[in-house]
């Protein structure tokens, strides 16, 4: 049989592939040219039949072998080699354009993740920092909830985590155990925030309470103090008793912070700037101011909300500089500068959450919203004021006027406008 299409034949003398008997060395073989025979006309496709063992040429039969010409697509995008548009092969398909509002779509989608990822992180950082350490379940006799939020915010002499060196720095002596150096009743509410300050000397009557951490109670006898024994006798929770039992007006949440916090967070927001109207010295509390606008840091701000020798009016003088001291540091904190500035922002949350005392059931959003409305206290929509006052009783303590006192209680509750004038 034939072992070349068209019955070619080949002889010994003709073959040098593999088990050939010729002389001459193996070398690649060389594709006999087949001659194709023309294809059917297109008007009439043929398609070959099956082919079998022993089948012969017929037409349009394709033995499989060709000339060495290389096929390939000759029209179409992306082919191969000599594939291309209108035969040309170096064509490259252009990249389409960027889809630029994908991309600032999974831009911003990125940035909200990253910023709600920060704020999750920096609320519970935060709000493990706060000391809840007053309970104020163990206050009895309770008056009933008005409209708004009422914050007692106190200010301690307490001296815990203060070096020798801080307490000589910042002029506080060293006295054991705390005592209330201010307090103050900040209202917030629809009618915009009301503060009234409550002078340390001020006449009050100790009630029934319940110890703090004893447990026991105690009956009421009348007894008349100076509002800050309260304090010093039992701690936060009597001194919220005595509050609420003197002035019938409930008590919501209890902010307390001492000296070396105090001077901390001043320190940390990089002063605070104040408009003394007149110098004054005192050197009890190593004061030592000139008239005019200045930027006090936190020794000399601490220096200015405790002086009281170096006014006529004392501790109702006192009370007027906290007043206005802490509505410029809530309103010089709560900006852009400090609130966008994590170098500046951390720290001061730092140096103010970890030496804040609070109640149990204040949370960060409720200090939040405490600090902002002591900011809007000065913001044109708020009021400050000491409690109305008639004198002085036989002992020196300051006389609350009781009817005034009861009016202006009335309206906080009632979350009305405060038209009540103190002292």
């Amino acid at each position: 049989m034939s072992d070349w299409p068209d019955g070619r034949n080949g002889g010994p003398g003709e073959r040098y592939g593999r088990g050939s008997a010729s002389p001459r060395p193996e070398s690649a073989r060389a594709m006999p040219h087949v001659r194709r025979r023309p294809a059917p006309p297109q008007s009439q496709p043929h398609i070959p039949p099956q082919q079998g063992p022993g089948h012969q040429d017929g037409p349009g039969y394709d033995s499989g072998y060709n000339t060495g010409q290389v096929y390939g697509g000759g029209g179409q995008r992306g082919g191969g080699h000599g594939g291309g548009r209108g035969g040309d092969s170096g064509y490259v398909q252009p990249r389409p354009a960027p889809d630029w509002g994908r991309r600032l779509k999974v831009g911003v989608l990125s940035l909200v993740v990253v910023v709600l990822a920060v704020s999750v992180g920096t609320y519970f950082w935060a709000d493990g920092k706060l000391k809840r350490e007053v309970d104020l379940s163990k206050v009895i006799d309770r008056p009933s909830e008005g409209d708004g939020t009422n914050y007692l915010i106190v200010g301690s002499d307490s001296r815990e985590g203060m070096t020798a060196e801080d307490k000589k720095k910042l002029h506080t002596g060293s006295a054991e155990g705390k005592r209330t150096d201010s307090m103050m009743i900040l209202h917030d509410g629809s009618n915009g925030p009301t503060l009234v300050s409550l002078p340390r000397d001020s006449n009050v009557e100790i009630p029934s309470f319940v110890g703090s951490e004893s447990g026991k109670k105690f009956a009421g006898t009348g007894r008349q103090v100076k509002l800050n024994a309260a304090y010093a006798e039992d701690g936060p929770e009597l001194l919220v008793r005595t509050v609420e039992f003197n002035t019938g007006l409930h008590i919501d949440h209890y902010v307390e912070i001492g000296f070396g916090g105090f001077a901390k967070i001043v320190d940390a927001i990089g002063g605070v700037e104040m408009d003394i109207p007149k110098a004054f010295k005192d050197k009890n509390s190593g004061a030592d101011f000139q008239a005019g606008k200045q930027t006090l840091n936190g020794e000399q701000s601490l220096a200015f909300v405790r002086t009281r020798y170096a006014f006529a009016g004392s501790d109702l003088d006192r009370t007027k500089n906290q007043q206005k001291f802490l509505a410029a540091l809530a309103s010089q904190t709560a900006t852009p500068s400090t609130i966008l500035n994590p170098f500046k922002l951390y720290p001061t949350m730092g140096a103010g959450l970890d030496t804040l005392i609070v109640d149990k059931d204040m949370s960060l959003w409720s200090l939040g919203n405490m600090f902002f409305a002591m900011k809007g206290v000065t913001g044109g929509e708020g009021t400050s004021m000491n409690i109305p006052l008639t004198g002085q009783s036989v002992n020196g303590n300051l006389v609350w006027d009781k009817t005034k006192v009861k009016q202006l209680v009335e309206q906080l509750k009632n979350d009305e406008k405060v038209t009540v004038k103190g002292n």
